[in-house]
């Protein structure tokens, strides 16, 4: 009740201060006065490539330049040290703003359009050295608006790490670090501009670790007891398994540790699991039936077998009260031109991808509204989605054509292309954000759609259970 009077008086006041194209215009302006500096943080980071948990000094060099503006910097926040939260303001609406910076292991890549590794253990294949430097541009342009109208109203950003595989922001919402937030925003790096409603499948992973008996592979295999065995076997049965659950459903496994030497039964064997659908009972139920399977197959082969939780995030959830707002603003915005330098960059990434020729089209226009979308991946966005109302959007960060998750998306990530998709995104989210704080009711009605789609019984339950952050799962 104290909470919601607070808002309306906060409302009142709001919609009684000046808020006209001059003030958009200001805000704009100025992101294009620090675009270069900004870039230069972005590429920084890109060239940090520091994976989940691990994003010391890339979440550091964000606190550092979200503090000089002002921000109050909470560090090491639900219990990880590159987790944290920078505010400004005070009073109610809560807009935060979600930025990320891990890296994906193996995708080592020059900024250069032919394949060419620069010899780290990971790369921006995701782009995220772009989606948290947008998103802390945005709030700090935000912030400035705030002081110079003397509107009521916090900008809250949020350093996210671990995205890839580590659910931090699952950690972040368990701890309820969004239960103040009113509205909650982010974008993502992609090879197009569009702020239509966007969809994620739930997601549930685990390392699935088998324990054996070493002998001599030929000399006493009768001795031995094979870990690489249980996991053979259970890969085996989930493979079988994939005939009999739904269509849309996802499974993928990676074999992280196989044994040492061929002539040597391993005691030690681990495979690591996604399973994915686009509602969460559903991969309980797959994730359920994996578990069954590596008992079977630790019963089976004469070995042990436990497994460790790494990941577990809900389906996102829409909301498209704010998501018309944002495709509204990013159509103000537009897209990209590329100078003749990036094209002939954008040309060879596009042939090396098979295309004939390079569509431009993707770059330079934003594509049309659509109230449904199709699920692929998965983002821990999607708790913070069953939390607050959640909207986002996607600029074209990469050439057209490119897929997530490949050498050419960390090459175009590396240079003026990237950098340039990621000022659309950071003017987007300023605009969305300065039109929150300036129509209550909006927030509002966001939280009314919020309470219908999620349901009257809905109760928060993180699919990773109570396991603390996995700190670890990437060394």
């Amino acid at each position: 009740m104290k909470r919601t009077l607070l808002f309306t008086i906060a409302a009142l006041m709001s919609v009684t201060s000046s808020f006209s194209q001059k003030d958009r215009d200001i805000a704009l302006k100025s992101l294009d006065t620090k675009a270069k500096q900004y870039g230069d943080i972005a590429l920084e980071i890109w060239n940090l490539a520091e994976m989940g948990y691990m994003e010391n000094e890339s979440s550091a060099l964000l606190q550092k330049t979200l503090s000089d503006q002002g921000f109050s910097i909470n560090k090491g926040v639900a219990g990880i040290p590159t987790a944290f939260t920078a505010e400004y303001g005070s009073g109610y609406p809560v807009i935060a703003i979600l930025g990320e910076y891990d890296a994906l292991p193996g995708l080592s890549q020059q900024a250069v359009p032919e394949k060419k590794s620069a010899n780290k253990a990971a790369g921006h294949a995701c782009g995220h050295h772009l989606f948290g430097t947008a998103s802390t541009a945005a709030a700090i342009a935000v912030k400035d608006w705030l002081k110079s109208s003397n509107t009521s109203g916090t900008v809250r950003f949020y350093g996210c790490p671990a995205e890839e595989g580590g659910s931090g922001k699952v950690y972040m919402v368990r701890e309820g670090l969004f239960d103040d937030v009113d509205v909650a925003l982010h974008w993502h790096p992609s090879s197009q501009n569009a702020a239509s409603a966007g969809a994620a499948l739930a997601n549930k992973s685990a390392k699935f670790r088998f324990y054996g008996i070493s002998a001599h592979a030929a000399g006493a295999p009768e001795m031995g007891r094979s870990a690489l065995d249980g996991v053979e076997a259970m890969n085996a049965m989930v493979n079988m398994m994939r005939e009999h659950i739904p269509q849309e459903a996802r499974i993928h496994y990676v074999i992280t540790d196989g044994g040492k030497a061929p002539n040597v039964v391993p005691n030690f064997a681990e495979v690591y699991y996604y399973a994915r659908h686009n509602n969460r009972d559903v991969v309980i139920d797959i994730f359920d039936r994996m578990v069954k399977a590596a008992e079977g197959a630790a019963l089976g082969t004469g070995t042990t077998m436990d497994y460790e939780m790494i990941g577990g995030t809900h389906e996102l959830l829409p909301n498209l009260v704010l998501q018309k707002i944002m495709h509204d603003n990013l159509s103000e915005i537009g897209g990209i031109t590329y100078s003749k330098e990036e094209k002939v960059f954008a040309d060879k990434i596009s042939k090396s991808l098979g295309y004939k020729e390079l569509n431009m089209d993707k770059a330079k226009n934003v594509q049309p509204y659509k109230e449904e979308a199709r699920a692929y991946g998965s983002t821990d966005v999607g708790d913070v989605s069953y939390t607050v109302p959640t909207v986002g959007m996607g600029a074209a960060t990469w050439v057209p054509g490119t897929p997530a998750h490949s050498w050419q998306a960390v090459a175009a990530g590396g240079t003026s292309i990237g950098t340039k998709g990621m000022m659309v995104a950071a003017k987007t989210l300023t605009l969305t954000a300065m039109d929150l704080f300036k129509n209550p009711k909006t927030v509002e009605d966001a939280k009314a759609e919020l309470e219908k789609r999620r349901g009257e019984d809905f109760e928060y339950t993180p699919l990773l259970g109570n396991r603390p952050p996995a700190l670890d799962y990437r060394k």
